[in-house]
């Protein structure tokens, strides 16, 4: 059942001017000194280095990228009645479907204002690194909009996994290398030491920035953790909060999964800024997978975003540069970092974070299927089960929000293996963790 329609924002939120303090800056690597414009200039088109550092609250969003976002925005807010009704609980469970943009996730909010930035500057060409391939998908397909080429490095393990997302990107447009790749220094250095290595968001990071920054007419494109990206995201919770507001049902719980943290601060920042100046007063809750649980076991500290080391030094919660998830079927949420700014709301206790392991996901995303119909992308199934598990707690009537970010439709083979018996829930041992961290910069 549709629910209620919402408007499309005109403006992105930056949450940053809202705080009670401002996050620790990025730092140069050589000086540690806070990076300037001109030291990100080589990957980032002005605007968005700008954007990247802003201190308004909201910033208008281009009509051209409006013009895109007609072709799948407003989203869907939707209330899970059959999924309510198989778990016999008095919780009203909303969940905002990204699954409708032309990729089906979440990505194009923030792959279509780089694209169109980056296109104003002049630039020919963008270079990024895509996990489970969503992110790959919406970069490529929002540099065709703009008439970009894209070169893009997708995790090994995925790229193995996913080879539809791989058709998709090119599809598009776009050249797909699997990483660590011998195309680049970095992904030769991997592979010297590791020839089978399954690869890692880190890795993949570095070969598209070393591309990047190698060539005049190129810029990096980034799907998550900056803070450009998690503020294009807000057009999300701005279309939830008015959603809601329009059938005065405010959320009491709001659950989104983290990897780099784009989605769940997309979902969450609007919220929290009314949580902030009184208005409202829901919980929120990341849930980060058991194999990569940065949040929750991770240490916060200065890191770098990338394994080679190229990237500025950003303080987050980490399991460190060189950790390599094991390869589970959430490929877009295997990274050893979280998003600096949700890593910094994290450490001022507005939020609390949970890991889960992927049984107990694709358990929930089963029955989430089996009830509501729609096959949900591994990545957000692990929101499905903190929320079905909060929903069976319930006693009283309470309203949990969630963001599902996209749908399932290219990792059928990952659901096939769970409906086989065949997936299993890999374990992190504290050695693997402690090793990782003794290497922090």
């Amino acid at each position: 059942m549709e629910g209620p329609v919402a408007t499309l924002p005109s403006r992105w939120y930056n949450i940053v001017p809202d705080l009670p303090s401002p996050p620790p800056p990025p730092l140069h690597p050589a000086t540690r000194e806070p990076v300037g414009p001109e030291d990100l200039a080589p990957l980032f088109p002005a605007d968005l280095i700008a954007q990247e550092v802003a201190t308004d609250p909201y910033l208008e969003i281009p009509e051209e990228v409006r013009d895109v976002y007609r072709l799948w925005r407003p989203t869907p807010l939707r209330r899970a009645h059959r999924l309510e009704k198989a778990l016999g609980t008095p919780a009203r469970i909303y969940y905002k479907y990204e699954g409708v943009s032309p990729v089906g996730s979440h990505k194009p909010n923030t792959a279509v204002p780089q694209a169109f930035y980056n296109a104003r500057q002049g630039i020919r060409r963008l270079t990024t690194e895509t996990g489970a391939g969503q992110w790959g998908s919406a970069l490529a397909f929002a540099s065709s909009q703009f008439g970009l080429e894209t070169e893009i490095w997708m995790v090994r393990a995925s790229y193995d996994q996913k080879p539809y997302r791989r058709s998709m990107m090119e599809l598009y447009g776009a050249k797909v290398h699997p990483s660590p790749s011998p195309l680049t220094t970095s992904g030769s250095k991997v592979l010297a030491e590791a020839p089978d290595s399954p690869g890692s968001l880190g890795i993949a990071i570095s070969e598209a920035v070393e591309v990047a920054a190698s060539s005049e007419d190129t810029r990096y494109a980034l799907g998550s953790v900056l803070n450009h990206v998690l503020m294009h995201q807000t057009v999300i919770g701005e279309e939830a909060l008015e959603q809601l507001t329009d059938i005065n049902d405010p959320p009491d719980l709001i659950i989104g999964c983290t990897g780099g943290g784009s989605n769940f601060a997309g979902l969450a920042f609007p919220f929290l800024r009314e949580k902030l100046k009184g208005r409202i007063n829901p919980d929120f809750l990341a849930v980060e997978p058991a194999a990569s649980p940065s949040f929750t076991r991770g240490r916060y500290a200065y890191d770098f975003g990338d394994t080679a080391g190229f990237t500025p030094l950003l303080k987050m919660h980490t399991l460190g540069h060189d950790f390599i998830p094991d390869p589970i079927h959430a490929g877009g949420l295997r990274y050893h970092g979280m998003a600096p700014l949700l890593s910094h709301i994290y450490d001022l206790d507005l939020f609390t974070a949970v890991a889960k392991p992927q049984r107990e996901c694709f358990e929930a995303g089963v029955l989430f299927a089996r009830t509501e119909g729609i096959v949900p992308a591994p990545e957000p199934t692990h929101a499905l089960a903190a929320a079905i598990e909060e929903a069976r707690r319930c006693t009283e009537p309470k309203v949990i929000l969630t963001a599902l970010c996209g749908h399932g439709h290219f990792d059928m083979t990952a659901y096939d293996r769970y409906l086989q018996g065949d997936l299993e829930d890999l374990s992190l041992s504290p050695d693997r963790i402690d090793r990782s961290l003794t290497r922090l910069p």
